[in-house]
């Protein structure tokens, strides 16, 4: 099955995923191409330099932020 998505990392694409309500999933890397999700999907609700909220809050730095494209 091939599943594709479009890693948020820009602060314009996480205002554009907050104002389109597109439900965005958090993946932490465990390793070379081992990760594990750990939110499933929730809309951003803020945003700052270093963490993203929704509703739970998340370092930038620490976890991907991703959205399914739809093929």
């Amino acid at each position: 099955m091939n599943h594709t998505y479009k890693v948020l990392k820009s602060d314009i694409e996480l205002f554009a995923a907050a104002l389109s309500q597109v439900r965005v999933y958090v993946v932490q890397s465990l390793g070379e191409d081992v990760v594990s999700v750990v939110d499933y999907g929730g809309t951003v609700e803020k945003f700052s330099p270093d963490t993203i909220k929704m509703p739970e809050r998340y370092m930038r730095n620490q976890f991907e932020f991703r959205v399914d494209m739809k093929n």
